[in-house]
């Protein structure tokens, strides 16, 4: 399939607890330049959120959370949230196994914490409410200061399979939560890279996912890992800065600049880039460097296309190209996700 052209559409087609964007513009200059419109920024937080969720199976073998019943994904939705939110989560198990959901990163009581050891799973049919809470940063009573709750963070199941949900995870029932600072920079697109075992996305090699972009969009990257090996994530062509946001707050922030970083079972992270600055439009490569995993199929690519949609320089039936997502061996030469 020739990819030199694509619809912009947003190719995630999760959903997101809306974060009620709020939108600032720059005046013009006394040059008269045309107006630009500032980054949109988080809000304050402190509302109480409602959200439907069910984990059902899929006719693939896989497992998923959903929105909706008969569309649950792999990843499960995006959930996002900033930091003094409350989240009540009515989640229903549509599947003949128990089920839970247990999420890293923000606060909740011994009731929510979505294992069997608390009795907080979910039997099959049956349907329970989560609640997840969220704190901004503050001084505690001993003079020391407590982080806040903003960060790249997932949920996962807890039951399936073991009582450490080994089973459930590896059948894909885990999904990205971001929690924002208010006044943080909100994204134009979110891309959530999961690498599971030898998988991405819980998709074979042949099926790698790839996201889409047009120079100058402001992409959020959200990676999380799962299974029983260690990775690093790297991208072509891009960098970010190795802290919460991935952006530098000035031309003084120590923060390392990096693109690729390791990363191990249950870490997550994220952060921000424009597509294409200083590079160009292009169809680049992200991918695992562990070496055989990469050559495994742990690879897919990053469209960044012209205003026009167009991408240069890409051929689709190079072998290169196919490197990226079809399966081989090793000693074929290079092997070879989508966000929920």
């Amino acid at each position: 399939m020739d990819r030199r052209r694509f619809n912009r559409r947003l190719l995630t087609g999760g959903a997101v607890v809306a974060t009620g964007m709020t939108s600032l513009s720059v005046a013009s200059s006394s040059r008269a330049a045309p107006a630009v419109d500032a980054p949109k920024t988080a809000p304050a937080g402190g509302r109480i959120r409602h959200l439907t969720l069910y984990a059902e199976k899929l006719t693939d073998g896989r497992m998923g959370y959903g929105l909706e019943k008969g569309k649950a994904t792999t990843p499960g939705p995006l959930i996002e949230l900033v930091e003094g939110d409350t989240l009540h989560i009515e989640f229903e198990n549509l599947m003949d196994v128990p089920v839970s959901l247990h999420p890293h990163g923000v606060d909740y009581d011994i009731v929510n914490d979505g294992t069997r050891f608390s009795r907080s799973h979910v039997e099959p049919g049956a349907t329970r409410t989560y609640t997840w809470r969220t704190h901004a940063p503050g001084r505690r009573a001993d003079g020391t200061y407590r982080p806040g709750s903003a960060g790249y963070w997932h949920y996962h199941d807890h039951v399936v399979g073991t009582d450490h949900g080994t089973g459930g995870i590896r059948k894909g029932l885990y999904g990205p939560v971001v929690v924002r600072r208010k006044g943080d920079i909100l994204p134009d697109k979110q891309f959530t890279i999961v690498f599971n075992d030898m998988t991405i996305n819980n998709k074979p090699a042949a099926e790698a996912p790839d996201f889409q972009a047009t120079v100058g969009d402001r992409v959020e990257i959200i990676m999380i890992t799962h299974g029983e090996y260690y990775h690093t994530f790297h991208m072509h062509g891009h960098r970010w800065a190795d802290n919460r946001t991935g952006l530098l707050s000035g031309p003084d922030d120590v923060s390392r600049v990096i693109d690729n970083k390791i990363t191990g079972p249950a870490d997550s992270f994220g952060f921000q880039i424009i597509a294409g600055e200083h590079v160009g439009a292009g169809a680049w490569m992200y991918h695992c460097h562990v070496q055989s995993h990469s050559d495994m199929g742990m690879a897919g690519l990053f469209f960044v296309a012209k205003p026009d949609g167009t991408v240069p320089g890409y051929e689709p039936h190079h072998p290169a190209a196919a490197g990226a997502h079809a399966g081989a061996s090793v000693a074929s030469g290079p092997a070879g996700g989508h966000h929920h």
